[in-house]
């Protein structure tokens, strides 16, 4: 069992910056891929970036390649998304997800936090 929360959302103007973090509970945390993935209004949640239990295998989506990095401290149970460069169209609710390998189906990801707000303004 893995419990996740997320943190470090809020409002920024175009072309800022913000890091999320991502909080796991539980000594497994290490054993685990982990992912990022968002939800605009009126959209279906998408995949944004994932990494492996080790931090050595990372992969992105193409929207934020670039733009987004993905990183994790096993020692402090914790996973981070550095966003930079942020666009109007990254609003969304941030999610983190722990799954078995870094996958990008969301259907992969077995445990989930309950999101954190990003709100870009143009």
């Amino acid at each position: 069992q893995v419990h996740l929360v997320e943190s470090g959302g809020g409002l920024v103007q175009a072309g800022g910056s913000l890091r999320l973090s991502c909080a796991a509970s539980g000594r497994t945390f290490g054993t685990y891929s982990m992912g990022w993935f968002r939800q605009a209004p009126g959209k279906e949640r998408e995949f944004v970036a994932t990494i492996n239990w080790g931090g050595s295998t990372t992969y992105y989506a193409d929207f934020v390649k670039g733009r987004f990095t993905i990183s994790r401290d096993n020692a402090k149970n914790t996973l981070y998304l550095q966003m930079n460069s942020l666009k109007p169209e990254d609003t969304a609710v941030y999610y983190c997800a722990a799954a078995r390998g870094p996958f990008d189906k969301e259907y992969e990801y077995d445990y989930w936090g309950q999101g954190t707000q990003v709100t870009v303004s143009s």
